[in-house]
């Protein structure tokens, strides 16, 4: 079983917690975290492009000229596709990119997520982050720990000073235990966890295989 070192806001040890072997020290599925990262890209795809087809294209429906004898090929409006300002054939519309992911294999990724981190010695675990609200605060107490850049730090979202003390952070971002993800994991160097979130993270994920 992992066993970190707790310590305070001031980089001091003042305790130690057990990690849970299934979550923390679990089989690294490369593939499964590949596989998780795409999902949630493509999830976030906005997928807004959109092209106008020809009820959609403003202007005159008027036929161009008649039909017959004027010498040249007929034509029934301006909004066809093949004049200029007309519309789109098969252009893209907006649409969903999203598409399901079994649980299991979701659950697993994150597993794997946290297993690498913590197989990196990337895991801090904090007793508490009590903050006055302050980015400058929160930074401050990063670069005391030893974090300058790219830290994921994961606390409940009751605690309103981290929350409003960390969206001005550069390049490291606060999360909540229940939204913790593959992506945010490994786009982030090191992951800071207070013992609270520990625990939540291991109560959503541990017996679930």
């Amino acid at each position: 079983m992992p066993k970190l070192d707790v310590k305070n806001l001031s980089g001091k040890n003042v305790g130690s917690i057990d990690l849970d072997d299934s979550v923390f020290a679990a089989e690294i599925h490369e593939h499964l975290l590949w596989e998780v990262v795409k999902w949630q890209l493509a999830k976030r795809r906005a997928g807004n492009a959109s092209t106008k087809r020809l009820g959609e294209v403003r202007g005159s429906s008027k036929k161009v000229w008649k039909q017959k004898g004027t010498g040249q090929a007929r034509q029934g409006s301006k909004q066809a596709p093949h004049w200029v300002g007309g519309a789109k054939v098969f252009g893209p519309k907006p649409r969903d990119y999203g598409y399901t992911m079994p649980r299991k294999a979701k659950k697993t990724a994150l597993r794997s997520a946290l297993s690498l981190r913590a197989s990196e010695s990337k895991i801090i675990v904090l007793d508490n982050f009590s903050t006055d609200g302050k980015t400058k605060t929160v930074a401050a107490a990063l670069a005391t720990l030893g974090l300058s850049k790219k830290v994921l730090i994961v606390d409940a979202k009751d605690n309103g000073n981290l929350v409003r003390g960390s969206k001005n952070l550069a390049s490291s971002q606060w999360i909540a235990p229940e939204g913790v993800n593959v992506y945010d994991i490994l786009r982030h160097e090191t992951l800071l966890l207070t013992q609270a979130a520990v625990k939540s993270i291991e109560s959503a994920l541990k017996g679930d295989e």
